[in-house]
């Protein structure tokens, strides 16, 4: 199979029907705030047996079609020595990795961020690749208020991204472009509209140029929403609809799939929301999920650390990939939230 078939072909096992990708690539210091705040112990052997926990959890994989990794996990094993990425191949899952080194300060952009991680990418892709890894992520973190972010911050965010997907595909790996525009602040969602799009085309310009093989990559946006913070809340069918209606202005049909980010919104506003997108009719392009909080917080709060929460922490992430497989389809109903009570 030559380079461009096997990217296309991941792409597709990525967005397959009824199925998204769970995110688990938080970094050790971002798990470690969310262990903290569960009352976990913060290390690395927490940090493993909590992916243990999600990755093990039976029947998962009915929903699950990919996982995103972070560096350490990658390279860490099940308690009876399986390596993850063997584990969740045997699975059918497909296993990914998480490239970018984080988000650091722009210069000449106060208050503005640019993602790090150009630098050695190729050789690290390589080995991952060899590691079987199969597909990347890379997260450009683009602020959002009254003067943010500005043109230059858009530009240098998509160019760092075309150049990681470029080298992506070079290595067979599938790459999920992910420029986040975050929802913190009160911004109206005319306003998120609005820098969403300018986003958008700019990754999209840059692909372009980097001659970069659309059918072999991923998009993993924000869904269109008003800042938090935002007195006018709009409703979830509005979310939706806006939301449909900027990616297809401007992502191309060529794309297989998109998968959204939750961000902050709560696992059931999430799961309403891409199960309304799914409800709209056929897009260009699969509407799919890749969820790191929207499919582990009720897990990590249940399980706290303790061996003997590990099966009721797994049937709260299996509830939570059962609901969020179901607005894949377009088959999401807010009673489904009740039945995991009901059976408890």
């Amino acid at each position: 199979m030559d380079s461009s078939d096997e990217l296309r072909k991941t792409a597709s096992e990525l967005v397959a029907k009824g199925k998204g990708i769970l995110a688990a690539d938080e970094s050790n210091g971002t798990m470690n705030k969310r262990l903290k705040a569960a009352g976990v112990e913060q290390s690395e052997e927490q940090r493993r047996a909590l992916r243990e926990l999600l990755f093990t959890t039976d029947g998962a994989a009915e929903h699950i079609s990919g996982v995103i990794l972070y560096d350490e996990t990658f390279g860490q094993s099940t308690a009876d020595g399986t390596p993850f990425p063997s584990l969740l191949g045997d699975l059918g899952i497909v296993p990914g990795i998480k490239v970018d080194t984080g988000a650091k300060p722009l210069a000449g952009a106060d208050g503005e961020k640019i993602t790090e991680g150009l630098d050695g990418l190729r050789e690290r892709l390589a080995e991952y690749y060899d590691g079987g890894a199969r597909f990347a992520k890379w997260r450009a973190v683009i602020e959002l208020d009254g003067e943010r972010p500005s043109p230059y911050a858009i530009g240098v965010n998509a160019h760092a991204l075309a150049r990681y997907a470029a080298l992506c595909q070079e290595a067979r790996i599938v790459p999920i472009v992910e420029p986040e525009v975050i929802m913190d602040g009160d911004h109206t969602i005319d306003r998120s509209e609005e820098v969403t799009s300018a986003v958008l085309h700019a990754v999209f310009d840059q692909l372009h140029h980097q001659r970069v093989l659309l059918e072999g990559i991923l998009l993993k946006p924000n869904m269109v929403l008003a800042g938090y913070g935002c007195s006018s809340q709009p409703g979830d069918e509005e979310v939706a609809e806006r939301t449909l209606h900027t990616l297809r202005r401007h992502v191309p049909g060529a794309v297989p799939g998109i998968v959204f980010l939750s961000g902050g919104q709560s696992d059931e506003d999430a799961t309403n929301r891409l199960n309304l997108m799914n409800r709209m009719g056929p897009q260009p392009w699969e509407v799919s999920f890749s969820y790191g909080r929207g499919l582990q917080a009720a897990a990590l709060e249940t399980w706290r650390g303790e061996p003997g929460q590990v099966a009721a922490a797994q049937k709260q992430y299996h509830h939570r990939a059962r609901c969020t497989g179901a607005a894949r389809r377009g088959e999401y109903a807010p009673e489904m939230e009740r039945e995991l009570s009901a059976s408890a």
